[in-house]
């Protein structure tokens, strides 16, 4: 044992450079044993470097990077970090994200030497220096005060636990931080509110005497603006009128506990430099509990304590409640476009939901800028936290109960992991909900406002989640698309307007997006069980598909042929994978709706069949499915001139000559295109069984497992956007050309991974019986966001909380075959791995299903979920 640590010493003096690479230069040793004993030391080390393990416990440099949101969906947000920090404030209806404002928790235990801490575990090295503002030192951070050595962090979504120990302390502390989620509540989904319940302990021989505080400055003041902060019952509200030409930024955030011993220090010390937050801290220190009325304006920040003892083995909870009201913006996004007054729905053209009575939405909204819902359910702020605090234990049982029955499932912990953690987006400012409580998204966050506006179709097609967890808020999207966002003939803008009404349509339509919508119309209504509804959605999905007919099929040979736009933000020209795909898709459930409908769709399937046999003989080499590079003969007419319309900008002299030779810029022609069958697996997820030859859809899923997921991109170069995945990572590549014909210029993301076709592709393989190919790549992807560099609760792609990444959500269908139809009320079952309890979500309820040697059992947690027959397959 002695020789080992002596050579555990030795290793520690050569250097860290030595041991990260595993060299150990031989002049170090005086014999040759000595250098097999160190680099066997080296080898100890590196198999004691646990990987994180998948849906398990964060600690140690796994905390680093993460920030667990926590709101109601469009609703604002703030994140607590794995060491319990606040960070990510981002309440104003937009992100913030590096918005650290001073909130913390504090604990005095009195009568023990630095027995003064703040509830927070150690902080990260990525914070110490590399911030802005860090070599100006950070002035202001709540980073240099006392707190304890350790933290691990659990998720258990929409739960955040944190432990925190400290050898100087004799107590352990837990903490217990959420917000409401409770799938088919769309509204107490919604709210703004969170709380957090710190759990004392006292693990030593003697009694303590301590207070808790909770403290804040007043994070919400601006420029030529009042801001102040006033009581409310065992707590304080910070608050901030607006300035004169910005009204819209009044906004109010209360924090206040149930506890009536609650002590309320409504106004820190005024002064300057430093001053407000090292008194405060004194405060803590001295384990004072001082009372201070409120002023009248300028407090620079408050703070609650909570005085208490604690017996040898005895516990104290205490809940803090977070609640904000800010209900105006000066946000609006989109053209305005034509008010389409003498629309009828019966011929396709419909103006609003109402049009259609549909009867989903609280109250009608006409404004000029978005408000958040919430705004139109609650008058002030002092509502809402009555309403919390009244429903609080309702509304934490029924948020449990779906955490207890989503995680009761025994898929395995990686898939579970993906899911939960990508549900978080529903609680980023990515999700908006508009007055009338109508759904509306970003595609992801920006630092300081949302990225790429208008619930944009190409990209949430590929999002699972929200049509099974709220489907309502799902259905309303499918109402801005074919109503507001859709043109008397038929052209739907893929981004819609905010708030939402009549779109303008001064740009290509999103043959993908728009596509998608038709079998997402499918998806709803199956989903819904609502008759009434497809029939009334039925003439605007018809005259959509008309539209991308005549736009993108003129000659009716049931492919997409002339140029299509599509979410690589470029037109492809010419028949190819992907686009055809979604065509193949939006025929399949346009014909099926229509039989059911007993409408005549005799003309669509003939497309549908010609499109079938074109995909399938003339599309696919052998291996995968590709592009045929079409720009002449043409309705669209010279590529040149197209340009002029196109996000890729104008032809250079240069690429004119690319032109002459190559073709049009950004196609993918013989690659194997990641997303290639994209369209045929959105239809299973539909509900739709396999619509193209489903050993040709194997075929090329598994290439693109062969030939586009790397385990290691040292060598892969990407001059687009590398920091996704990079350098020894591993990651899917959007495409690959295996069989040579690289364009110069191929699409613009080729060289690119995102998470959200990482996971799209690893369901597929596993929907098609592939589940080692699926799991390979779902494990790399999640390996990546570990915690350690980026933060496993914000997959990002073109911003924060990406909506593509909620494509995760389907893992649960491709493993398990579980699919509720609730037109027919029968529940499928196809199971890739044996045994299983899963989660399932539907209209009306939410419960597990369990498949055990070939049987299907339904249990019903929460509401109903009628079923008259259960179909497994292979039984």
């Amino acid at each position: 044992m002695k020789e080992k640590s002596n050579r555990r010493k030795f290793i520690r003096n050569i250097g860290i450079g030595s041991i990260a690479t595993g060299i150990v230069p031989s002049r170090l040793f005086a014999n040759k044993n000595e250098k097999e004993n160190a680099v066997a030391d080296i080898d100890d080390k590196k198999d004691s470097e646990q990987k994180h393990q998948y849906n398990q416990t964060y600690s140690g440099e796994y905390l680093n990077r993460i920030a667990f949101p926590l709101g109601g969906m469009g609703a604002g947000m703030f994140c607590i970090e794995g060491t319990g920090a606040i960070s990510n404030m981002s309440v104003r209806n937009k992100p913030d994200v590096f918005n650290e404002p001073q909130f913390f928790a504090g604990l005095s235990i009195k009568g023990i030497t630095n027995g003064a801490k703040i509830i927070e575990g150690p902080v990260p090295d990525w914070k110490k220096f590399g911030r802005p503002d860090a070599g100006n030192g950070s002035g202001g951070s709540t980073t240099g005060l006392p707190r304890f050595h350790d933290a691990v962090f659990k998720a258990r979504f929409p739960f955040a636990d944190i432990q925190f120990t400290d050898k100087e302390l004799p107590v352990q502390v837990e903490l217990e931080a959420w917000s409401p989620f409770i799938p088919t509540d769309e509204n107490s989904s919604s709210l703004p509110v969170a709380a957090i319940t710190y759990t004392i302990s006292n693990n030593g021989t003697k009694k303590i005497d301590a207070v808790f505080s909770y403290n804040a400055s007043n994070f919400l003041r601006v420029d030529n603006g009042k801001n102040y902060i006033s009581a409310y019952t065992n707590g304080f509200i910070l608050s901030e009128d607006g300035s004169k030409d910005k009204s819209f930024l009044k906004s109010d955030f209360a924090i206040f506990s149930d506890d009536d011993n609650t002590v309320v220090d409504h106004c820190w010390f005024r002064g300057g430099w430093f001053d407000p937050v090292t008194m405060a801290w004194n405060a803590i220190k001295s384990a004072e509990a001082n009372a201070v009325a409120p002023v009248e304006s300028g407090a620079p920040g408050a703070s609650l304590y909570i005085p208490f003892s604690l017996s040898p083995s005895q516990k104290r909870s205490i809940r803090i409640y977070m609640c904000w009201y800010v209900p105006d913006t000066d946000q609006t996004y989109g053209e305005k476009g034509d008010d389409k007054k003498d629309c009828d729905p019966a011929s396709g053209c419909c103006t609003s939901p109402s049009q259609l009575d549909l009867d989903i939405y609280d109250k009608d909204f006409d404004g000029p800028f978005y408000k958040p819902w919430y705004s139109s359910q609650f008058k002030n702020i002092q509502e809402i936290c009555e309403h919390f605090k009244t429903n609080y234990n309702d509304l934490y049982k029924r948020t449990s109960l779906f955490t207890k029955t989503f995680y009761t499932s025994t898929l395995p912990p990686e898939v579970i992991e993906a899911v939960a953690s990508n549900l978080s987006i529903l609680k980023s400012p990515t999700v908006l909900r508009q007055y009338d409580g109508r759904l509306w998204s970003f595609e992801g966050c920006g630092d300081t406002g949302g990225c790429c506006h208008g619930s944009c179709t190409h990209v949430w097609n590929y999002a699972q989640a929200i049509p099974h967890l709220f489907p309502k808020l799902e259905r309303s999207l499918r109402h801005t698309e074919f109503c507001e966002s859709q043109s008397a003939a038929g052209h739907q803008n893929f981004r819609s307007r905010l708030p939402i009404k009549s779109a303008d349509h001064n740009f290509y339509a999103a043959a993908d997006g728009q596509l998608g919508g038709i079998m997402k119309v499918y998806r709803e209504w199956r989903i819904s069980g609502n008759n009434d509804w497809v029939k009334k959605m039925f003439p605007m999905v018809k005259k959509s598909l008309d539209y991308c007919i005549s736009t993108w099929d003129p000659s009716e040979k049931g492919l997409i042929e002339e140029p299509h736009h599509n979410t690589y933000d470029i037109e492809f020209w010419g028949p190819e994978a992907l686009c055809t795909g979604f065509y193949i898709g939006a025929l399949t459930a346009f014909v099926s709706m229509g039989n059911f409908l007993n409408e005549d769709v005799s003309r669509y399937e003939q497309l549908l069949s010609k499109g079938k046999q074109y995909y399938e003989n003339n599309l696919f080499n052998g291996e995968y499915f590709f592009q045929e590079i079409k720009f002449t003969g043409l309705k669209a007419g010279n590529p040149i001139d197209a340009s002029k319309r196109s996000y890729s900008g104008q032809y250079s002299d240069e690429a004119k000559k690319l032109l002459e030779e190559e073709g049009p810029k950004y196609q993918y022609g013989k690659g194997c295109l990641s997303d290639g069958v994209l369209g045929t697996w959105i239809a299973r997820m539909c509900g739709l069984d396999n619509i193209v030859d489903a050993s040709k859809i194997k075929s090329h899923i598994l290439s693109v497992y062969k030939y586009n997921f790397q385990t290691n991109l040292s060598d892969h170069a990407n001059p687009q956007r590398p920091s996704y995945a990079l350098g020894e990572e591993g990651g899917l590549l959007l495409c690959s050309w295996p069989k040579g014909g690289k364009l110069s210029l191929p699409f613009v993301y080729s060289d690119e991974v995102w998470t959200g076709i990482e996971h799209q592709v690893a369901a597929h393989l596993m929907l098609m019986g592939n589940t080692k190919e699926g799991f390979d790549m779902l494990r790399t992807s999640r390996d990546r966001y570990n915690g350690k560099v980026r933060n496993p609760f914000n997959e990002y792609e073109c911003g924060h909380w990406y909506a593509r990444a909620l494509s995760s959500y389907g893992y649960l269908q491709a493993l398990t075959g579980v699919r509720y139809d609730a037109v027919d009320q029968v529940l499928y079952v196809d199971s890739k791995v044996g045994n299983f309890t899963s989660f399932l979500s539907a209209e009306t309820g939410f419960g597990n299903v369990v498949y055990v040697n070939g049987k299907a059992t339904l249990h019903i947690a929460y509401g109903e979920i009628p079923v008259k027959k259960i179909v497994v397959a292979n039984s």
